[in-house]
């Protein structure tokens, strides 16, 4: 820590002295307020590329080659791509910057035999050897043993069961689909049906991964091992796994037709209103799967449909393919109209008008998953992406409320009766604790993180603290305060949640930056006192996070080691992030504040935008992370437009 000090203290010498940098900031604005306006779509959204690993592209060969629909050309486009993110060592990291990882290298490994490479070809010699050092094929997660089996890679018996006959079980049972988060469920579900049929095909030997097991492939070490301890959770569940594996082995299935009949029920209910299931990458493919599984043809209207939307996700450029994990129009638009807003473009200006027309449009008005565990709340949510009509999140509608407050629309009454609506949800989605989850209420029995096919690591959808922020700084927007119940409750949430060293975790952004960020955002809204030793504590933990360019940066290593929280190279958004913070806490004058704005000014682009080299937002901490192509253009405008409104500029 000394030497985080040493080296922003010495970075003073670097920038010298900053002169007009009030004319500066308004320059830069300006441009960014130009380069977004350019970006707009005719229908007045926004919506920038979603960028994950090669783990979405090697998936892309396999369920091609999987149903026999593949283009030899497009393979050879994907494995371009997969090949020019392979690691030094041989390996494929889920993130920029980050080590090979297990499941990510055995994906891409297969993907490129099933495209033609062969195992003598440099890449693949490269591969294989990083694979066997990380432990080889056994080590991968669930689904992607999954996946290998359905090519006979891994054997059915091996993986952990999955069963239909989840759905059955009543939503007051202690287990039921709805006590495990939405993407789970939109991914689990058709998989469960894919394990219930057991699809295989077959594949050339050259092209399977039998070289991919250390000491060959033995059984034995394919199964799940048992926890050290006795009485655990997960020998519990691993005791039923094995069970259930027995009942599937002598064909004890009494319920099985009834239960996929319902899995096929519900995964066709939730193809209505929305881009594909659960309008995500990984529940599509495998609503796909499961179609082809329960003998939907490849031009039956359901089958084309799901692939459309899935198809919808690629980009092709130049000699490369590439997948999105899904789309995020809603939340780009609500960030692009509100930090333009914040930047001085009139309440009235047109193309404001029309995004606030646009979004409005995509408000949820009929119950879904989440009325489960909240009976008592009415719609009027917003999703992530153009449609998803059963999956509104908390996030993206406390961020729509805050956009619309940015703009006057013609029909007052119109969006008065919406954002109402909107508030009235979200309110009814707290969570016991006094915070907020993103999907569901109450989403967090912590047992089920045990369940042997949960090594996906996003199994529950709790409560957290970066929407919770947000959520207090819209409905300050509102005229609410703390005096209001919730608002109360929340506060208490947040309170509880800060670490020692007076950050706070980042769910869905990397991380304690973000964290950090969002809850003294919300806690100066809802006004709350800077100089609180929590807030203050806060604020100084940001301005020790510094680095020496002026910058900050935090690499998604701090999900693994909390210890290197707040550390890594400067990023654009990151750094917004904390100038927001720090403004927040009423830190108007510091070098920190002074050297992050002027980070900024020195890393924005002649068109007016900035660049994130690496991944600021998060899937599933530790597991699956994104890259935001537009946190890099609204962020620091709304840092550079906070900085502006601070000093009277």
């Amino acid at each position: 820590m000394e030497d985080k000090r040493a080296s922003l203290a010495g970075s003073e010498m670097r920038f010298g002295k900053i002169e007009n940098l009030g004319s500066r900031v308004s320059v830069a604005v300006a441009a960014c307020r130009d380069y977004l306006f350019s970006k707009q779509h005719p229908e007045g959204y926004w919506c920038g590329e979603l960028e994950a690993d090669t783990t979405l592209e090697s998936d892309y060969i396999l369920l091609h080659t999987l149903l026999g629909t593949g283009n030899q050309g497009r393979f050879d486009k994907a494995a371009r791509y997969i090949l020019q993110h392979q690691n030094e060592d041989g390996g494929w990291n889920i993130y920029a910057g980050g080590p090979s990882q297990i499941s990510a290298s055995v994906k891409a490994y297969f993907g490129l035999k099933l495209a033609g490479y062969k195992t003598d070809d440099p890449a693949l010699v490269r591969a294989r050897k990083k694979i066997l050092d990380l432990g080889g094929v056994t080590e991968v997660n669930t689904f992607t043993k999954i996946y290998l089996c359905f090519f006979g890679q891994y054997d059915y018996d091996a993986v952990p069961a999955i069963p239909p006959e989840i759905v059955l079980f009543p939503n007051w049972f202690w287990f039921n689909i709805y006590e495990i988060s939405s993407w789970s469920r939109g991914i689990l579900v058709p998989l469960s049906i894919a394990y219930a049929k057991k699809p295989f095909k077959k594949i050339l030997e050259e092209m399977g991964v039998e070289e991919l097991f250390v000491g060959g492939r033995d059984k034995s070490r394919m199964h799940l091992h048992w926890d050290k301890k006795w009485v655990s959770w997960r020998n519990f569940f691993l005791v039923l796994d094995r069970l259930t594996h027995w009942f599937e082995l002598v064909h004890i299935r009494p319920l099985r037709t009834i239960a996929l009949r319902k899995a096929e029920k519900w995964m066709l209910e939730r193809f209505e209103m929305s881009d594909g299931l659960a309008a995500i990458y990984p529940a599509i493919m495998n609503s796909i799967i499961a179609l082809r599984c329960l003998g939907y043809s490849t031009d039956d209207p359901q089958f084309i449909r799901a692939m459309d939307e899935f198809e919808k996700l690629g980009i092709e450029e130049g000699d490369t393919f590439r997948m999105q994990p899904t789309v995020s129009p809603v939340w780009d638009t609500a960030y692009a109209l509100f930090a333009l807003g914040e930047a001085g473009v009139s309440r009235t200006d047109p193309r404001l008008v029309k995004c606030a027309d646009w979004i409005l449009q995509k408000q949820v008005r009929k119950a879904g998953d989440w009325k489960v565990k909240n009976p008592q709340g009415q719609p009027g949510g917003w999703y992530f992406e153009f449609n998803n009509e059963f999956y509104p999140d908390v996030d993206d509608s406390g961020m729509v409320c805050l956009a619309l407050s940015r703009v006057e629309h013609p029909n007052g009454r119109y969006l008065r009766e919406s954002i109402q609506r909107a508030l009235d949800w979200i309110l009814s989605m707290q969570c016991k604790n006094g915070g907020w989850a993103s999907f569901d209420k109450d989403n967090d029995r912590m047992v089920f993180q045990y369940v042997p096919f949960a090594d996906h690591n996003a199994m529950l959808d709790p409560p957290t603290v970066d929407i919770t922020g947000r959520l207090l700084e819209m409905l300050a927007t509102y005229g609410y305060d703390q005096s209001h119940p919730a608002v109360k409750r929340a506060l208490v949430f947040v309170r509880k949640e800060q670490e020692r060293d007076g950050s706070w975790f980042g769910r869905w952004g990397v991380n304690y930056i973000y964290g950090t960020a969002l809850v003294l955002r919300g806690l100066a809204a809802i006004g709350v006192d800077d100089h609180e030793p929590m807030v203050q504590q806060a604020a100084e933990w940001l301005r020790m996070m510094q680095n020496f360019d002026g910058g900050w940066g935090e690499s998604i290593h701090s999900y693994d080691d909390p210890n290197t929280r707040g550390v890594g190279p400067s990023t654009p958004s990151q750094t917004a992030w904390a100038v927001l913070g720090l403004l927040a806490a009423n830190d108007m004058r510091s070098d920190s504040v002074t050297r992050g704005i002027a980070y900024l000014l020195q890393t924005q682009k002649p068109d007016g935008s900035w660049t994130d080299q690496f991944c600021t937002g998060t899937g599933f901490p530790k597991v699956f992370y994104l890259k935001y192509h537009m946190y890099a253009e609204y962020f620091p405008l709304m840092a550079l437009t906070a900085y502006a409104k601070s000093h009277e500029l």
